[in-house]
């Protein structure tokens, strides 16, 4: 009888232990989250002066320019605590970033301009930063989601309501080789 007493406090108390760390690891995802997200309210403050820079140069690639607008908007409006739905956004508008910069290629007038150049300086800095954030936030959701996925934890992962989160991944285009061309 003893040892049976003993061994439920045993497993009371390792699952304690157990949901403490599920509620830690998720701790730390948000906390990644919200490094990210001060760097993103960086880069949506940035995107329209640098848009509005490069319209004056490049007035006919309007539809190129409003499509970077639509995707930040986008990316804005998605509901504070939906990281993934966040992170699928930011590579939307990650890739519409770099079409401006592939766009201020084909108007030397526009390279040379300095609030283009400071504009573009500020946003290498900005992506250098959640560069960094992300690398963090992609290791914290490595550990949770070994948490919630791996055996015993997944157990008392699943009866505290723990989840996973998707990993901050380049998308298939960014992946590939840069091409410069002359």
């Amino acid at each position: 009888m003893i040892y049976a007493l003993i061994a439920v406090v045993v497993l009371a108390l390792w699952g304690i232990m157990l949901f403490n760390r599920g509620v830690r690891l998720k701790n730390q995802v948000e906390e990644a989250w919200s490094g990210i997200s001060v760097q993103l309210k960086r880069r949506y403050d940035l995107i329209p002066n640098l848009v509005n820079t490069v319209k004056g140069y490049a007035a006919h690639e309007q539809d190129t320019l409003e499509k970077v607008i639509q995707l930040r908007n986008q990316a804005q409006s998605v509901p504070a605590g939906q990281i993934n739905d966040q992170v699928q956004a930011e590579a939307a508008l990650s890739a519409g970033v770099r079409s401006i910069f592939a766009l201020a290629e084909n108007y030397p007038d526009l390279k040379a301009n300095q609030n283009f150049l400071g504009l573009q300086q500020t946003l290498t800095e900005v992506e250098d930063h959640l560069q960094n954030a992300r690398r963090y936030y992609n290791a914290v959701v490595r550990d949770n989601n070994n948490y919630v996925d791996g055996f015993p934890s997944m157990i008392v992962a699943r009866m505290g309501g723990f989840k996973g989160f998707d990993f901050f991944e380049a998308d298939e285009k960014e992946r590939g080789n840069v091409e410069v061309k002359f």
